[in-house]
């Protein structure tokens, strides 16, 4: 299963966290607790802003 890792900014707190482009489960902001990624069954929906694409498969 190949997939993308992403870095992501909390548009709330502004914490970065890398997070994997295709998450199969919700993935919360480690500081404040904001949902920063949904699962849609394929490529996850990034809620927030994508700041660099952190390692490509």
């Amino acid at each position: 299963m190949a997939g993308n890792f992403y870095s992501v900014r909390c548009s709330d707190c502004e914490n970065e966290q890398t997070v994997f482009g295709k998450a199969s489960s919700e993935v919360a902001c480690a500081v404040c607790g904001t949902t920063l990624v949904r699962p849609t069954g394929g490529k996850a929906e990034i809620d927030h802003e994508v700041i660099e694409t952190v390692e490509s498969r």
